[in-house]
């Protein structure tokens, strides 16, 4: 009787922290790194998986690197290999905590609010703070959007200076998650 009512108690717990949480496996996570008269610099990786706690506000996205996407296909083989060094550092995680989350505060308009964290890739933690966010709430899906800017020389990747003028030191990443309830 004991063992049947301790499986019931972590049952109702499980499903009461399943409540709070919404999901993707699907989300989206593209970045540019072009400068202007050369070839565009920019992928798009559509299997990033991210996680929001509603009850906390904290946020978590991972992207396996070799899922970004370029439309040619040397400049993807060269991202991996030779900047990304995806084989070492095949994960790009991000972890944060948007200010003053409340599901309460979603709807079907456009909320903005702000995400401060850490973004980690090729094996440099780097803080982000005051990451503008786009939420809203439709059918317990919630869509969170958003973008920003980082430095590649901050990940420490190097840029050989026979490509140096093609490619911006400055990459403007976007994101856009529609996170349904778990």
């Amino acid at each position: 009787m004991k063992t049947f009512t301790f499986i019931i108690l972590v049952l109702i717990g499980l499903s009461t922290t399943a409540q709070n949480r919404y999901l993707t496996k699907t989300g989206s996570l593209s970045f540019e790194a072009s400068v202007p008269s050369f070839e565009e610099v920019a992928a798009k990786n559509n299997v990033v998986t991210a996680i929001l706690n509603t009850e906390t506000g904290e946020f978590a996205a991972l992207a396996l690197v070799k899922a970004f996407r370029f439309k040619n296909a040397l400049m993807e083989e060269h991202f991996n290999e030779n900047y990304a060094e995806s084989d070492d550092y095949p994960k790009a995680i991000f972890k944060g905590k948007i200010d003053d989350f409340d599901i309460a505060k979603l709807n079907e308009l456009n909320t903005e609010m702000l995400i401060y964290g850490s973004l980690t890739f090729h094996g440099v933690t780097k803080d982000l703070k005051s990451i503008t966010l786009t939420l809203k709430l439709v059918d317990n899906t919630i869509t969170l959007s958003g973008s920003f800017k980082v430095m590649v020389s901050d990940f420490k990747i190097e840029i050989p200076k026979i490509v140096k003028n093609k490619l911006s030191d400055e990459v403007s990443v976007a994101f856009e998650f529609e996170l349904v309830k778990k």
